[in-house]
């Protein structure tokens, strides 16, 4: 399921990741703007977390 996000909605979520560690925020300092942002080492360690969940609320919907 996919669903609209607003950019600050957005922008919000990305610093709150960045700050609790999950993502790193890379901006290139260029014009126009280029930005990115890639999962830390913590971020990479929550996958298998999230991957369970996702398991666990598929078996439940059935």
């Amino acid at each position: 399921m996919h669903r609209n996000i607003s950019e600050s909605t957005l922008s919000k979520q990305l610093r709150e990741l960045v700050d609790d560690g999950f993502i790193e925020h890379i901006d290139y300092g260029e014009v126009p703007p280029r930005v990115e942002y890639r999962l830390t080492e913590r971020g990479s360690s929550f996958v298998p977390i999230l991957e369970a969940m996702k398991a666990w609320g598929e078996h439940e919907l059935i």
